[in-house]
């Protein structure tokens, strides 16, 4: 009588293309480690390249569902506080009194107020004390989006890429609509609507003149300040933006 011999079990190797990228060398040999680490180097390369104005396209028609800050805030113990509302359904308040005491010059910079800048660097370098901020509202929404909390060189300088593309690929309208629905406007309240709703018991879409300044007033630092409860600090700086956004004429359109 013949035996029949067991078939053997063909083991599928793996992919070509995974193959040649993991495989090809022998996994002991240094040369090999060393190859495997300047792949995988070249992925994170490419993926640092292509990945933010990936997320940039993205978030033109997108609604960002969070920021890094929301993040850091939940882990300290607070909630999230955010309703997003298009632009259309803001009052036309808000946004020329955040361009009143914010960034004055929103409609007609390319993303970075450079008088500004060098201002605050001056003064840096005078070492006189005073702080001044050199960040318009562009470069808020990129930091709020795309980066992190802080004051560091790195996270200044990721803000120019970002920023560049904001303005290419968005456009004011929707930086503006982005940067008022994803800012922080007090202890786990984010957004406008959020902000409305807390503070005034009402949407956003009914905000008064005055109340749209209450809550531009208190940007600086939304966590200290309250738009309901000013303190006389605030109602001197409520009173300056309603004062200039009675002269910013055209100066705010491209907000609208």
């Amino acid at each position: 009588m013949f035996r029949s011999t067991p078939k053997r079990r063909k083991v599928k190797a793996p992919k070509r293309g995974f193959r040649l990228f993991f495989w090809r060398d022998p996994f002991w040999e240094p040369r090999a480690w060393l190859r495997r680490v300047l792949r995988i180097t070249v992925m994170l390369l490419i993926l640092a390249v292509t990945a933010p104005p990936a997320f940039v396209l993205l978030y033109r028609d997108v609604s960002p569902p969070g920021t890094v800050l929301m993040v850091l805030r939940l882990f300290e113990g607070e909630g999230i506080k955010k309703d997003w509302v298009p632009l259309d359904r803001i009052s036309r308040h808000v946004p020329a009194a955040v361009i009143a005491l914010e960034d004055n010059l929103f409609c007609e910079h390319d993303g970075f107020d450079w008088a500004a800048i060098f201002d605050a660097a001056a003064g840096q370098v005078r070492g006189d004390g005073q702080k001044r901020g050199g960040s318009t509202i562009s470069q808020q929404t990129a930091k709020n989006v795309f980066l992190w909390p802080g004051r560091n060189y790195v996270r200044k300088g990721l803000e120019v890429p970002f920023t560049t593309m904001m303005e290419w690929w968005w456009g004011k309208r929707r930086i503006m609509e982005v940067y008022l629905n994803v800012i922080e406007w007090g202890p786990g309240i984010y957004g406008v609507e959020a902000a409305s709703q807390t503070y005034f018991s009402k949407p956003a879409r009914r905000l008064t003149r005055r109340e749209a300044a209450l809550l531009a007033a208190v940007l600086p630092n939304p966590r200290r300040w309250s738009p309901a409860r000013p303190t006389n600090y605030i109602k001197r700086r409520a009173n300056t933006a309603v004062y200039r956004m009675s002269r910013l004429g055209t100066k705010v359109n491209c907000a609208r």
